[in-house]
């Protein structure tokens, strides 16, 4: 059975990168975002860009008690949402595309889980006002997902591109997984 190192090696980064939510952080500083980005770009078959992300946030869901929480559709819609955009940088990798999607992906979540939490959560009225305050409440919020997502995405590509120049059986010719 030959093992496939690229798969494998991309696999480990998004599993290790996900113990970021396991560790004190700020809030909703994490990799997250970049791990669904990073999944999308590097895999070759689409299923698996979903897949290894996706149990790897239940993973630390799990592992952090709180899997199947409130509003925790929201969060994997929006992860898939971030997927779908991250296959940009299937054909083309460049550090401009990794920075503009690591913020079209802190503002899908800032939109989506906040309209949840207005949506939902029963703190802010179905107006007009209570939605305005809702999403200027989660502004400090927005802040940190950025720092993160910038982070992390620099931190996973970056880390990746570097292996790729020493290991040859990372580079760029694209697996069957």
């Amino acid at each position: 059975m030959k093992i496939n190192t690229r798969f494998l090696t991309i696999t480990f980064m998004i599993i290790l990168a996900m113990f970021s939510r396991l560790i004190p952080h700020l809030p909703n500083f994490q990799a997250v975002s970049a791990v669904a980005l990073f999944g999308a770009a590097q895999y070759r078959k689409k299923i698996t860009a979903f897949v290894v992300p996706l149990a790897a946030l239940f993973l630390s869901d799990v592992i952090m008690g709180k899997a199947f929480y409130s509003g925790w559709e929201w969060i994997y819609a929006t992860f898939v949402l971030i997927t779908l955009t991250g296959f940009i940088l299937q054909h083309k990798i460049s550090v401009a595309r990794i920075v503009i999607l690591s913020v079209v992906s802190s503002l899908l979540i800032f939109i989506v889980t906040d309209f949840e939490v207005w949506l939902t959560g029963g703190i802010y009225p179905h107006t007009v006002a209570g939605f305005t305050l809702c999403y200027e409440s989660a502004l400090p919020f927005l802040r940190y997902e950025l720092l993160g997502d910038l982070f992390y995405s620099g931190l996973l590509f970056g880390a990746f591109y570097l292996a790729q120049l020493k290991i040859p059986t990372l580079q760029k010719q694209r697996i069957q997984q």
